[in-house]
């Protein structure tokens, strides 16, 4: 297969450039949570029947998911996209300090503006490029909410939506070019909700029933836990309600949100069921009774080497983002926001290869590095979560990341999302756009390299058998209900 290709869909996306930056930009001035993307996903819905694809709205029951299709036949190639913000990361874009546009705002902390608009980009150059050449398949661009905090993915998964796709194509945003080839956290995320009975806390003490000390307690409770759960688990909570802002009243309602994770589904599961009967028995201790309500959970991720290798071949001949001089500064300016340790480079430090790519980068403003990829590293397993392991269960997938922000940049921080408006991310976005659409095009080429990549992702789960985390009764309009409470 001749290396031409890569050139001519580099040329396809960098021709609808403009197209793709003014999307981006305004899923991030949306900045909708999850469930709520409403006017992302219809501008998205809009744009894909713009380039001709039929886009089926509201699959899985969820009103922000949605499908465009485009062609026929085998094979089915699925591109992931995601439009969802954050809660509380109002943040104005391209200010090197923080500065919220709304306090208590949303904003998009994990670059998920340009997560969905990069993989339409790549879905439509695909089109382009197969129309052109004559070349059989079926694309489809699958629009997933709520991957943080929903796991969308997940319940599309659930809903038999990726049954008959032949592979799936997906990347983030990052401060750093490389392949998302390591496994993943498997997670759960259930709220908590007490409730007691309310008394004058001066008057009549013994008359209450406190909601609030059942979830302090509950706290304690699981703070004792950490310490005899494996070590590569981790346990967070957020306190949603407190019961109120007067210390005179005892408290008759509170809750908690707590998230589990662990490198696989049935070590989540039995860490979840012993933070249910810490649960049970605050409520005991208190008095009070305990409603959990189970919101969402994903798997761990199954990485494949032949498609990583695939999109790694695709990325070195591409190279990397390449930026200007306007967007060295403003990185440098974020730069300065930055603890010693962010620069430092977080968990990819735990790969010692890239240990110590990241100590020679530390003083780069932005990464033009591709980092290296070999086999190898499918066997770790990285802290981070995503509902994109519930898609690579029943399809071969691979990710990539590109440089979007500034390196030492964290996601979920309000860096994230100042740079998420500007060339530096548009650059990045628009790469991955290009990976991606040649990864396609490349599998496309060589059949063979579907089957082969098929048949790893059977070998890698040998015996073990996908059962989707998030149970039956667990419906959308059950997690719509309860959105807000918990978010908020």
């Amino acid at each position: 297969m001749s290396n031409s290709y890569i050139n001519e869909i580099s040329k396809i996306i960098e021709d609808k450039r403009d197209k793709y930056v003014d999307i981006s930009d305004k899923i991030w001035n949306f900045a909708e949570i999850r469930f709520e993307e409403f006017q992302s996903a219809e501008l998205l819905c809009t744009a894909l029947e713009s380039e001709g694809f039929q886009v089926e709205k509201g699959v899985a029951d969820l009103e922000t998911a949605f499908i465009g299709s485009y062609g026929s036949g085998k094979p089915v190639i699925a591109f992931l996209g995601e439009y969802d913000a954050l809660s509380g990361l109002s943040q104005k874009g391209g200010a090197a300090m923080k500065a919220a546009t709304q306090e208590g705002g949303n904003g998009h902390g994990c670059g998920h503006n340009l997560l969905g608009t990069g993989s339409f980009a790549a879905a439509v150059a695909l089109r382009d490029y197969m129309e052109k050449h004559n070349i059989p398949g079926t694309i489809r661009f699958y629009g997933c909410p709520a991957e943080e905090g929903g796991s969308g993915k997940t319940l599309m998964v659930r809903a038999g939506l990726f049954d008959d796709v032949d592979f799936a194509l997906c990347w983030h945003p990052a401060d750093h070019n490389l392949m998302m080839c390591t496994s993943s956290l498997a997670n759960v995320q259930a709220s908590f909700k007490f409730t007691g009975r309310s008394a004058h806390a001066a008057q009549a003490p013994h008359l209450g029933r406190s909601a609030l000390d059942a979830v302090e307690l509950m706290n304690v409770g699981v703070n004792y836990l950490r310490e005899h759960i494996i070590p590569e688990a981790r346990v967070h909570y957020a306190v949603t309600n407190t019961g109120g802002l007067s210390p005179n009243i005892v408290q008759a309602d509170a809750s908690v949100l707590y998230l589990v994770r662990a490198p696989k589904t049935n070590q989540v599961n039995e860490i979840y069921e012993r933070v249910c009967k810490i649960a049970e028995g605050a409520a005991l201790m208190t008095g009070t009774n305990v409603e959990i309500i189970f919101d969402k959970a994903c798997s761990n991720l199954v990485p494949n080497h032949t498609m990583q290798q695939i999109m790694f071949e695709q990325f070195t001949q591409l190279g990397t983002p390449q930026f200007s001089e306007q967007d060295y500064e403003f990185a440098t300016e974020i730069r300065k926001t930055l603890s010693e340790q962010e620069k430092n480079g977080g968990g990819l430090a735990a790969i010692p290869v890239f240990r110590e790519l990241l100590a020679k980068e530390k003083d780069t403003a932005l990464s033009t590095t591709l980092f290296p990829y070999n086999k190898a590293f499918t066997t770790i397993t990285m802290p981070g979560s995503t509902d994109v392991g519930d898609v690579s269960w029943v399809v071969p997938t691979a990710q990539c990341t590109t440089t979007c922000h500034a390196q030492g940049t964290q996601l979920h921080s309000w860096q994230a999302v100042a740079t998420g408006t500007t060339s530096i991310a548009h650059k990045g976005m628009l790469h991955a756009g290009k990976v991606m659409a040649a990864t396609a095009a490349a599998m496309l080429a060589q059949p063979e390299l579907i089957e082969q990549a098929k048949q790893e992702l059977k070998e890698r789960l040998g015996n073990e058998i996908y059962q989707n985390p998030i149970p039956q009764d667990v419906n959308p309009s059950h997690i719509r209900k309860y959105s807000s409470d918990i978010i908020e």
